[in-house]
């Protein structure tokens, strides 16, 4: 599952929403190639959850305050929140292998 995520809606879309099940957020611009490469990468991974992660996708040109609440430096910026706190993160475009060990270690473990 992937969401569109503007700095009107981030509060419910990510942060509420985080309460429930892991949100990855991934900071992303139109011009940026590295997110062009990573974004298809992050929406199959996440999409392999089967909605136990939702991707939430932000424009840092359109939406400044979450790219600002993040100080973002470089993107893409991908963040990982659950129960409202970012837990972890990276930076640049990665492998699918690196993606899924990243989006893995946000599912709910059996215990």
């Amino acid at each position: 599952m992937s969401i569109d995520v503007t700095d009107a809606t981030f509060q419910t879309e990510v942060i509420d929403r985080s309460m429930q099940v892991p949100v990855v957020i991934a900071l992303w611009a139109e011009w940026c190639g590295p997110c062009r490469v990573l974004g298809p990468i992050l929406e199959k991974v996440v999409g392999d959850t089967g909605g136990k992660v939702v991707l939430a996708k932000v424009d840092v040109d359109a939406n400044p305050q979450v790219s600002q609440a993040f100080q973002v430096q470089g993107i893409p910026a991908v963040f990982a929140m659950s129960k409202g706190k970012i837990v972890s993160s990276f930076v640049g475009a990665q492998p699918e292998a690196n993606v899924r060990q990243f989006v893995e270690a946000l599912l709910p473990t059996e215990e």
